[in-house]
């Protein structure tokens, strides 16, 4: 059974900056939407145009409401639900040299999770040329410059939270 975690779902808020930020790249994109919550980052991402998007969960009553959204939404064909770690599936996607053109991850806050994450994906050959990187996370934490190929481009500062975006080198 999956560890139960307490759902922290991005705000309506910040969900819109996340895809502002990203509009010049989602257009036939694909999206990769790590601890996927609710789903709705990566739901978003599809209804603006990204050619498909993956979401990877390991909470089973998170990956209910990602399956609910997603039939709801009518994006069924272009959207695949992946039960599961987040690190375990950046193993996985290594090995089956699957890529992508932006991820979006939002951890766990109080977790080092972020971390790992960001230092398996800068470690890993998952990104596609000139990718983004995404990462929310509570703005008392710091995260470096650098994780591998990513590299940090900017921080957007939304109360509690930040949006820190890399891209690959």
């Amino acid at each position: 059974m999956a560890q139960k975690r307490s759902l922290r779902p991005t705000t309506g808020k910040v969900r819109e900056a996340v895809l502002n930020i990203l509009r010049d790249s989602i257009e036939g994109a694909l999206f990769l939407d790590l601890y996927a919550g609710t789903g709705a980052v990566g739901v978003e991402a599809l209804r603006q145009g990204a050619a498909e998007a993956i979401f990877v969960e390991a909470d089973s009553h998170n990956l209910k409401a990602i399956d609910k959204l997603i039939k709801k939404s009518g994006l069924s064909e272009r959207a695949r639900v992946i039960t599961g770690k987040v690190l375990k599936f950046i193993e996985w996607a290594e090995l089956n040299s699957l890529t992508f053109d932006i991820i979006f991850l939002d951890p766990p806050y109080h977790t080092d999770e972020i971390i790992h994450a960001l230092t398996a994906i800068g470690g890993s050959h998952i990104m596609r040329p000139g990718g983004r990187v995404m990462a929310e996370h509570f703005a008392k934490k710091h995260l470096p410059d650098r994780f591998g190929s990513l590299q940090k481009i900017k921080d957007y500062h939304y109360g509690d939270s930040i949006l820190s975006l890399y891209k690959t080198l």
